[in-house]
């Protein structure tokens, strides 16, 4: 077995642990069936599949692209205010030195539903995904004083996503609850 095998299991046990943390213990199927009922009152349309592609083609590459471009404005618009301050402050950290962000999303895979969770904000989703990142962080010389133009990071992420029941539409009703993310590099 090889140390980047020992890696990827190493990030996936991570997720896995942080999962169970966030969902606060075991998970059961009537529980999905509670929130979709729940999503259903105020969506009569919402079905797994449509909701996978809004988080593929919108929900993702939004909320990503904000964290890892700096863009605090769009950060704020999809996030929950203690998970804004969280992605935030290494950003306004990382502006305040005059720092540039230069990351891109290459690919974003494997999204699945993971399970359903009442909460006190509403129903929430969590979702599981992998996305393919290069991460580069310049001064305001241009010199890289973080991450590596020519590395590609696979990333995981466990994110919960949060019904706002109050936001009829159904694309503007989801907004980021918590997040996990392990990385591993890619070996290319």
């Amino acid at each position: 077995m090889t140390e980047s095998d020992n890696t990827l299991i190493r990030a996936s046990r991570a997720v896995t642990d942080k999962m169970t943390d966030l969902i606060g213990g075991l998970f059961s199927k009537t529980e999905m069936s509670e929130v979709l009922t729940e999503i259903l009152k105020v969506d009569p349309s919402f079905d797994k599949d449509s909701f996978l592609k809004l988080c593929e083609r919108d929900i993702i590459p939004n909320i990503l692209e904000a964290m890892i471009q700096g863009e605090l404005d769009v950060l704020k618009d999809w996030c929950y205010e203690a998970t804004y301050s969280q992605l935030a402050h290494p950003i306004q950290q990382a502006k305040a030195m005059g720092l540039k962000f230069h990351s891109k999303i290459l690919d974003i895979d494997n999204i699945d539903l993971a399970m359903g969770k009442m909460m006190d904000q509403g129903p929430v989703l969590i979702i599981t995904f992998q996305a393919q990142l290069v991460m580069v962080i310049r001064n305001p010389k241009g010199e890289v004083v973080e991450g590596d133009p020519d590395k590609v990071l696979r990333m995981m992420y466990v994110w919960a996503l949060c019904r706002d029941q109050e936001e009829l539409n159904p694309y503007a009703a989801w907004r980021l609850l918590d997040i996990s993310a392990s990385s591993t590099e890619q070996i290319l």
